[in-house]
């Protein structure tokens, strides 16, 4: 897997100070993403061991909320099965940091409730959706763009507590 870029002190896409990685490759192609350039899997430098270091690291201060994955896109299959060792080693070694997530796939897709196999679904979904504390579900949609929505751009996205949705077998909302 590659990725594009890290913040280290990242306001926008999560509650308090996270450190955010932005992963390359995404088959979704939204009209108008922000960054076109992450579509392919190629752009970006190599997700080492190194990087993940660099992240934990980051993550360490009292100050850090937690971590956000981005993209691209975290939920391409590649990505997932990249992403899950360090999601594990993030929750194993830092276990008062929230994760978040952003993925153009909605929820019903990546959990398997939707009828048939979501193209994302593979081996790693079910356990990395598990590490998660909230995702952030649905492709941009420049039609519905709302620039005054909290940590999210479009009005169809929806920020989804991942335990509680799984505590009550449905879609509990961020913040309920």
């Amino acid at each position: 897997m590659n990725y594009c870029n890290i913040k280290k002190t990242d306001i926008a896409d999560g509650p308090g100070v996270r450190v955010s990685l932005f992963v390359s490759g995404c088959t979704h192609h939204c009209r108008g993403c922000f960054q076109p350039e992450t579509w392919s899997f190629d752009y970006g430098d190599p997700f080492t061991e190194d990087t993940q270091r660099e992240l934990l690291e980051a993550l360490l201060p009292d100050y850090i909320a937690g971590l956000a994955l981005l993209g691209g896109e975290p939920f391409e299959p590649d990505n997932q099965r990249a992403l899950l060792p360090f999601l594990r080693e993030v929750r194993r070694s830092l276990p008062g940091k929230t994760i978040w997530a952003y993925s153009g796939y909605e929820l019903e897709e990546l959990a398997g409730w939707a009828p048939g196999l979501g193209r994302a679904r593979c081996e790693a979904t079910d356990e990395m959706l598990s590490l998660i504390d909230v995702l952030v579900d649905g492709e941009f949609m420049q039609e519905k763009k709302n620039i005054t929505l909290l940590f999210r751009g479009s009005e169809n996205q929806r920020l989804i507590d991942v335990k509680k949705t799984k505590e009550r077998g449905s879609v509990v909302l961020w913040g309920e």
